[in-house]
């Protein structure tokens, strides 16, 4: 029998038979390996422990310890044994597929009536149930004609079409846990007792066509969290709890902020309080922008569909473009135009106004540019996901010598920000060279061999994300982690060399010669209006002071301390702080309530003997102590909490 060498992780190597799997490897190294392991890594695929091996190979063998195969293999257990239940309990019901996401699974299922919430709970029994019988996982290679045959005898015509989609080179593996049965790729556990039946929950039911497409049938999906123990499920049920309290569709109600209505999908209605957050960051980032070099600019909304034909726009998003068709005066067709989905193309026409040179350069062009991009009604999100938003977008037109400075000095600028707004982690990926993309392989090298300098020279961790980079050229993402652990893709910072080329953009270089300019697209926030968002649900609410639309409340305990209410405000508003009064006739515990509501972050009482000592209460939001402290004092801390803090490091 011819034999094959594996090499461990050790860098050990063993003879084994060809065809040996996984589990046989397990066991020949100790009994308590083979009983923990779940799954192997042969050669860099995630492999299951029956597969065969036939060629030399570096193999690694994974328990419940190696948290993201372990998490993998448990959540599509867990979708499986659902499936299974459901189809126990109503046995009519025809499966369809059920995928892994980032916390658990959901699995589609085609029934004629709907899912109710006491439904979840009999399936979560059922499959706690068939859990505890810890029957093997094993799973059959069929060829194409065995399986359809088998799928047309149960009537399973799902399945038929998911057997269709399968390239004619891959295997067709059917898998088993008792006599329930699914078309799978695998890999699995070895058998279900390596399931945690205390760490998976039930989430919900919802709509969802058959492949999202919606002339085909619509389906019901459940879906469902899973963990590798209790403790890692509790967890996240109490972030998700979280989470909910944060909502900033919620608390957007509760501080007044803006809304959204049918007229308008996808565009938000700004109100006082949430404009007034809205400018406070925006000229946040203009003085930012500004004193880092960037020349702010403002370019047209509408724009002709030449120029994005020629950008590469139209053929890579004309199905995310608003159109604008235009009856032109005299003219035999109508003239058709696009609502910007991006600023890209309208900044190179700036750009391109006058002969640069290389002394020119870097030049950098900054736009609160206003875009539009259709987004299917179902993905709407809040402000986290619109059809109308603006965004921090600037461009840097230099040199292939001047890429890596602009790049660590971009990094630097993105880390002062994201701290100054209460973020004090982020990640970077690199996204490299997607299928679908314009300019030849020899460019995208270039583009993506100095972006990589670029981010090294900067000192910066980063990982790579293969295919994930823009059409036009490779891009570092940003991600920023929040209060309760949530990660967020905000910034961007993207090297292209094919827009300026496309374009006809050049600058005379030292020589003398036409040369085109690096364009490097870059944002902090990305859009304002998934940044304000995000701001919101980071801080519940409880935005810094100098964000915070509604800053004080100055509010009368008695009717006879009004006027020095009046005073009081007065003076806060001559300090430069948004200040209001409260003088209705309710207690002030009500009065605190409702501000509390608002998420107003100071309250000052006032009754008969702080204006006889001409003094105030102070009481911040969250807190339930109050402190008293003279009118001056006050002025004093709140207007130095209310200075934005690029302007404070400037005092």
């Amino acid at each position: 029998m011819a034999q094959i060498s594996l090499t461990f992780p050790d860098g050990n190597s063993r003879e084994y038979p060809a065809g040996v799997t996984p589990a046989e490897v397990a066991q020949s190294i100790s009994p308590s390996l083979a009983k923990k392991a779940i799954s192997a890594d042969v050669n860099g695929n995630h492999w299951d422990l029956s597969w065969p091996i036939q060629h030399d190979s570096k193999i690694a063998i994974h328990s419940t310890k190696d948290a993201e195969p372990s998490l993998e293999l448990i959540r599509h257990a867990f979708a499986h044994v659902m499936a299974r239940a459901v189809q126990e309990i109503w046995p009519d019901v025809k499966v369809t597929i059920g995928p892994v996401t980032e916390h658990g699974w959901f699995y589609d299922f085609d029934r004629s009536e709907p899912f109710t919430p006491e439904d979840l709970g009999a399936i979560e029994k059922k499959m706690k149930e068939i859990i505890a019988k810890s029957e093997p996982i094993r799973n059959e290679v069929w060829d194409r004609a065995q399986a359809r045959a088998y799928y047309q005898e149960r009537g399973e015509t799902f399945k038929i079409e998911l057997l269709d989609r399968i390239p004619e080179d891959a295997p067709i593996r059917m898998y088993w846990h008792g006599d329930w049965q699914d078309l799978c790729r695998g890999p699995h556990l070895q058998h279900l007792g390596q399931l945690p039946a205390d760490a998976f929950k039930l989430m919900g039911v919802s709509g969802a066509y058959w492949f999202g497409d919606v002339s085909r049938p619509q389906l019901q999906r459940i879906s469902g969290v899973g963990f590798r123990n209790r403790d890692e499920l509790k967890a996240h049920l109490t972030m998700l709890e979280e989470a909910a309290k944060r909502d900033h569709r919620k608390l957007g109600r509760e501080m007044d902020l803006y809304h959204l209505q049918e007229e308008a999908p996808g565009m938000v209605f700004w109100h006082p309080n949430g404009w007034t957050v809205y400018r406070a960051l925006e000229d946040y980032m203009r003085r930012r922008q500004n004193a880092a070099g960037y020349r702010e600019i403002r370019t047209p909304q509408v724009v002709d569909r030449v120029l994005w034909e020629r950008s590469g726009h139209w053929e890579a998003y004309r199905e995310n473009m608003f159109i604008v068709e235009v009856d032109e005066e005299g003219a035999k067709e109508k003239r058709t135009n696009a609502l910007k989905p991006m600023n890209c193309p309208c900044h190179v026409q700036v750009y391109n106004q006058g002969l640069k040179s290389y002394r020119d350069l870097p030049l950098r062009l900054a736009e609160f540019g206003s875009c539009h991009r259709y987004e299917s009604s179902g993905s709407m999100h809040g402000l986290m996901r619109v059809r109308g938003f603006v965004q921090d977008d600037a461009h840097i037109f230099c040199t292939e010598d001047q890429l890596e400075q602009e790049c660590a000095d971009f990094i630097a600028l993105l880390a002062s920000v994201y701290h100054d707004l209460g973020f004090e982690k982020f990640d970077i990926k690199l996204s490299t060279r997607p299928e679908t993309r314009v300019g030849s392989d020899e460019i995208w090298d270039k583009a993506e061999t100095a972006l990589e300098k670029a981010i090294q020279k900067a000192g910066a961790d980063y990982t790579i994300d293969p295919g994930e980079g823009a059409f036009y050229g490779p891009k570092l993402d940003f991600k920023l982690t929040d209060a309760i652990g949530r990660e967020w893709q905000c910034g961007t910072f993207q090297a292209d060399f094919n827009l300026p080329d496309r374009l006809d953009a050049e600058f005379v270089n030292e020589k003398g010669d036409k040369a085109r300019p690096v364009m490097l697209h870059r944002a902090i926030l990305g859009s304002f209006e998934r940044f304000l968002g995000i701001l919101i649900e980071n801080h519940a609410g409880r935005l810094p002071l100098w964000l915070a639309p509604r800053q004080v409340v100055v509010a009368s305990i008695v009717s006879d301390a009004d006027d020095y209410v009046h005073e009081v405000v007065a003076a806060l508003k001559k300090a430069g702080i948004r200040a209001e009064a409260d003088t209705r006739n309710e207690k002030i515990n009500y009065k605190v309530r409702e501000h509390s509501v608002g998420k107003v972050p100071v309250i000052l009482a006032i009754g008969g003997r702080e204006v006889e000592e001409r003094t105030v209460s102070l009481r911040r939001l969250g807190e339930n102590r109050s402190e008293v402290l003279s009118l001056d004092e006050v002025l004093a801390r709140l207007k130095d909490e209310a200075t934005p803090p690029d302007l404070r490091r400037d005092a």
